[in-house]
């Protein structure tokens, strides 16, 4: 199965700078489980390592909910998958079984160092973006994508 936290925590942190752009900086864990097509528990959830490491604030009370903990523009994306992440290796190794040639010998050792060269390469390309970046980027997505057409009336369909 796929590991989903990073995506969701990367989601949730441009909904979060999405708000704060729209002056309305706090969404409560409802909302951001609504545009996460989740429930707010595992939202809550999702949120407390963000949170400890300071990159999201929580706000308490009857309108309380979520904020970034700084500007988008400070937050890189490395930043949010440490956070999301932990210390889990980007893929699992496969168990080891019996040592009988080359390959099952020495494939352990080997997937370890993939692994290890991969996160590298991921993380250096993650730390060259911020949150601003990524917002910035899905809006130049957004005014390139095509105008959908419109739909016809409801009536039109009908017949």
């Amino acid at each position: 199965m796929l590991d989903v936290r990073f995506s969701s925590a990367l989601k949730a942190m441009l909904l979060l700078g999405h708000a704060e752009e729209s002056g309305s900086p706090v969404l409560s864990s409802t909302q951001l489980a609504r545009s996460l097509d989740t429930n707010p528990s595992l939202v809550r959830k999702l949120m407390v390592p963000l949170v400890q490491d300071g990159l999201v604030a929580s706000i308490k009370g009857r309108s309380g909910g979520v904020r970034l903990g700084r500007p988008a523009d400070r937050i890189t994306l490395e930043e949010i998958y440490r956070s999301s992440i932990g210390d889990k290796p980007l893929w699992a190794p496969r168990p080891e079984g019996p040592r009988e040639c080359l390959v099952t010998n020495h494939s352990a050792e080997y997937f370890i160092r993939l692994t290890d060269e991969t996160e590298t390469a991921v993380l250096h390309t993650l730390a060259g973006r911020t949150l601003a970046d990524s917002l910035d980027e899905l809006r130049a997505i957004d005014r390139a994508a095509p105008t959908p057409a419109p739909e016809p009336p409801l009536l039109a369909r009908s017949h």
